[in-house]
């Protein structure tokens, strides 16, 4: 037996979700210039702010990885705001938002979705799970088991979701931003190199500084900012956006810049495992996402370097000898940015 559409009773307590249990291709969007992509983000950038205090530089990157059609990677101790940024990132720019629960008993199908036997019908209907959202908020996805953890692999890598041998398109725009606790947490798995492969950045939020963190008291003790956070701009206007970031000029010797640095990982004798191919694709989106984000329509050194260290980071494996060195992935990254030749100014543009 095949298994049929679901109906709109099986989706009635989601209305995010279409009652199909697909959702459709994007339709063709027109590519925004921009400048008006700017002031697109500047308004998501201050929506946020709101509810993340005293962290510009992580919003922006959390931004940056939206606008290169990727996915983030959270990492910090709890109670420093992973989640919120999560909701804030969702809330701010509309479309369907899921949030999924990692725990250890969570199974696959609880973030795919299932085919269930309609004995009326004779049929398997389909119910598709919380991944079919424009943004999938992943709350700790390393308490869960790798296998659940890799539920997640093909709909990061090629927006869609096959069960029971039948494929389902996910809707752009379509990002998974996970949160992850430190590994010496209890109840933690590390996440499998592939998965962490398929995350666009990764970033850490951090203890506030003392202003920001008083700031932040006297702004949420009464209410909670995210329960009042309204949406201002629309699923539609994003795919616009996203359109206008691949039409971002990179020039030949900023793509070898980006070879080159990617390559220079695999070399590295500090490391077990350098970065991959999908790396340096990933490495260029989010340069020319920081690109438009700083209002221009190519690419320079200065944006690869900018991005290098949240890109790359999470992919790398050291070896024991630089885990005893107490050296970290980031450290690693910014001595090759800093050791690489850097494209010549005036050949950027080309």
């Amino acid at each position: 037996m095949q298994p049929s559409p679901p109906s709109e009773a099986a989706n009635a307590d989601s209305a995010s979700r279409p009652s199909n249990g697909q959702m459709p291709h994007s339709p063709p969007t027109a590519a925004l210039p921009v400048p008006a992509l700017q002031d697109v983000m500047a308004r998501v950038a201050a929506n946020m702010q709101r509810v993340i205090v005293g962290k510009p530089d992580v919003i922006r990157i959390a931004l940056m990885t939206l606008l290169a059609e990727g996915h983030l990677l959270v990492e910090d101790v709890p109670g420093v705001g992973k989640t919120s940024l999560a909701k804030a990132l969702a809330r701010s720019i509309g479309g369907s938002i899921s949030r999924i629960q990692f725990t250890p008993d969570l199974l696959p199908s609880d973030i795919t979705g299932v085919s269930v036997y309609r004995r009326e019908t004779g049929n398997f209907e389909f119910r598709p799970g919380p991944v079919f959202a424009n943004v999938v908020i992943g709350d700790e996805i390393n308490r869960a088991s790798p296998k659940t953890q890799s539920a997640l692999l093909e709909c990061m890598a090629e927006h869609q979701v096959t069960v029971d041998a039948h494929t389902y398109q996910l809707r752009g725009p379509f990002m998974v931003i996970a949160t992850q606790n430190p590994l010496e947490m209890d109840g933690t798995y590390a996440l499998p190199e592939a998965q962490r492969d398929r995350f666009t950045t990764r970033i850490s939020i951090g203890y506030p500084d003392p202003g920001a963190e008083l700031a932040m008291v006297d702004e949420h003790a009464a209410t909670d900012p995210l329960a009042t956070l309204a949406p201002v701009t629309d699923d539609r206007e994003i795919r616009a956006v996203q359109a206008g970031v691949r039409r971002v000029h990179v020039a030949t010797e900023i793509r070898r810049y980006a070879v080159e640095l990617v390559g220079a990982t695999r070399r590295l004798h500090e490391l077990r495992l350098g970065a991959s191919p999908r790396a340096t694709l990933h490495l260029v989106r989010a340069a020319k996402a920081t690109a438009a984000l700083a209002g221009r329509d190519y690419v320079v050194p200065d944006d690869v370097q900018a991005v290098a260290a949240p890109v790359l980071s999470h992919r790398l494996l050291l070896s024991s000898e630089t885990l005893a060195a107490r050296r970290s992935t980031a450290d690693l990254v910014r001595d090759l940015v800093a050791r690489l030749p850097v494209p010549q100014p005036a050949t950027t543009r080309s």
